[in-house]
């Protein structure tokens, strides 16, 4: 069985454990301070240890510290008498498996023990995942964007010609899907990938504030402002100019983009000169600028200047099999970030993330990772620690639109019935999902005629 380190100033405390732990099966050796901890764990190489917090000498964090140092993967449970909020947030930064306060309970203490020791074997089975360096002196890798589908890389080979002359792009695509990542592979892959990019989210701003962003002002052109300002086409210089939900401008700053991307140049608000615009346009949206034309919200003449060439990103539902490859380029990219070191993923994990429709897209595969980095107690992700959000859908069709197609009824009937299939019809799993109680269950399940 494994061997478990206990690190102790208590000989009363080392004995209660080493009597609970012992009949379970595993191994114990003993240590009274933490110097002598250290020097065991070196030496004996235990699969656990488990250390008090206070103690002559170094402390419990500073043992815990010490063996993250050694760059080996030993679980490690803090003990303490003081159920302190501080010392709690320390000791899992430093990478602690738990944090259990004294007199400990046998039962828990039995199954926390466990727990960890299990984590270390399902980490021992598995492979760090892959990470291809995709960096470059010309493309930073903050701009990388990961993906094997034939439709993406349809999409890469074009960025590939387009990149190279300085043409207006539209980038269609729904929220989440990239559509800023695939700007800046078009600014930096070619022509402009020394010159200034520029961002606008058009939506943030109010008209009068978007043309001041987008043609910069004179002073005095308007109140609070006290001196000139450079907008952002003339800040973009020769480089591009990325629009991003160029669909909510209103239709007066669509005259005056029009004239812009006409003429080739623009006059600041409240000023007479002329400056000239060199810069390339790229242009996004998450609507179709084809039904707002329709509707009289979008200019036709403005539409087809700014879709030069057009790159309609599809959905992550529809590209499901890059979610391997992106799983594994979060963990890479957000264990840098965060400090984390999870490098393997758990069994059923990514057969899990393939079956979620991801309505957010790449974004919210994203955020998903981050936050079971985040919750995970060792270098494993695994699929306890990782939190999807499902919510009633019919075809992919929005909020707005399923408000339309189903009645308060029908959406509790469909919800109570994919809660029923997910846990495989055990209705008290059912019941604490949906917080109910087992008889009102039962009452719905007969009021809607479900059957399994």
């Amino acid at each position: 069985m494994e061997k478990i380190l206990v690190i102790d100033d208590n000989k009363l405390i080392r004995k209660t454990l080493r009597e609970i732990l012992s009949k379970v099966g595993y191994t114990i050796i003993e240590a009274g301070d933490g110097e002598t901890g250290l020097q065991l764990v070196r030496s004996e190489h235990p699969e656990l240890v488990i250390t008090d917090y206070q103690m002559p000498g170094i402390s419990g964090l500073e043992v815990l510290s010490e063996i993250r140092k050694l760059k080996v993967v030993i679980p490690v449970l803090l003990l303490t008498s003081f159920g302190h909020v501080v010392l709690t947030i320390k000791a899992i930064q430093l990478g602690a498996f738990d944090f259990l306060e004294k007199p400990v309970d046998p039962s828990l203490l039995k199954s926390t023990v466990q727990l960890a020791l299990n984590s270390v074997k399902v980490s021992n089975s598995l492979n760090a995942v892959p990470h291809e360096d995709t960096s470059s002196e010309s493309m930073p890798e903050d701009n990388i964007m990961v993906s094997r589908s034939p439709r993406m890389k349809e999409i890469f080979k074009n960025i590939g010609r387009i990149s190279m002359n300085k043409v207006n792009v539209l980038i269609e695509g729904e929220t989440g899907t990239g559509k800023e990542l695939i700007a800046r592979l078009i600014h930096f892959s070619g022509t402009t990938s020394d010159k200034p990019l520029v961002v606008v989210n058009c939506s943030a701003l109010t008209e009068t504030l978007l043309e001041s962003e987008l043609f910069g002002h004179v002073k005095g052109s308007f109140t609070d402002s006290i001196r000139d300002k450079k907008g952002k086409f003339e800040l973009a210089g020769e480089g591009s100019i990325f629009l991003d939900e160029i669909s909510e401008i209103s239709l007066n700053t669509q005259v005056k983009l029009l004239r812009v991307i006409q003429e080739l140049e623009f006059e600041r608000v409240g000023g007479e000169a002329t400056i000239p615009m060199k810069a390339r346009i790229i242009a996004a949206t998450n609507r179709s600028l084809e039904k707002l034309i329709e509707q009289g919200k979008f200019r036709e003449d403005l539409y087809y200047r700014l879709k030069v060439f057009t790159i309609n990103l599809p959905p992550l539902r529809e590209r499901k099999e890059d979610i391997r490859d992106l799983v594994n380029h979060f963990m890479y990219k957000l264990d840098k970030q965060y400090n984390k070191n999870v490098i393997k993923v758990g069994d059923g994990v990514i057969e899990m993330l393939q079956q979620h429709d991801w309505h957010g897209n790449v974004r919210e595969l994203k955020n998903t990772i981050l936050q079971a980095i985040i919750m995970s107690k060792n270098d494993v992700l695994e699929k306890e620690n990782i939190t999807i959000n499902v919510r009633i859908h019919d075809n992919h069709a929005d909020d707005s639109e399923m408000s339309e197609l189903l009645s308060l009824a029908d959406m509790e009937k469909n919800h109570i019935r994919h809660v029923l299939d997910v846990v495989k019809w055990n209705k008290l799993d059912a019941s604490r999902i949906l917080n109910i109680t087992r008889p009102t269950l039962n009452a719905k399940i007969e009021k809607y005629n479900l059957v399994q």
